[in-house]
């Protein structure tokens, strides 16, 4: 498993259209075959960060989900809504087991 931490900075005037269309996206991003998990959180303590935690099965799996309308959509939709760039870190599963995703 391929794990992406991204973690964004919304202005605070694009927090509710940032949460619909981010919502619209991890939906949509959920429903792929090649994804095992797509999470997005809001932080507790500021209401201008939230976190995507996207689990991928393969490296096919993230080369798919960058070709697809729905994340096309997204960014080009959220990218002035952003505070600053968004940041990533990959990870590999310690636990569960990948054969348990």
């Amino acid at each position: 498993m391929l794990i992406l931490l991204v973690n964004i900075h919304v202005k605070p005037e694009s927090v509710e259209a940032f949460r619909a269309a981010t919502i619209e996206n991890a939906s949509n991003s959920a429903l792929e075959p090649g994804i095992a998990r797509f999470d997005f959180v809001e932080h507790a303590d500021d209401p201008t960060r939230f976190s995507l935690w996207e689990v991928y099965r393969d490296e096919k799996a993230v080369a798919d989900h960058k070709l697809t309308a729905h994340y096309a959509k997204w960014t080009e939709t959220v990218t002035d809504m952003m505070a600053e760039p968004r940041t990533r870190v990959w990870y590999k599963s310690a636990f569960p087991a990948d054969e348990s995703w």
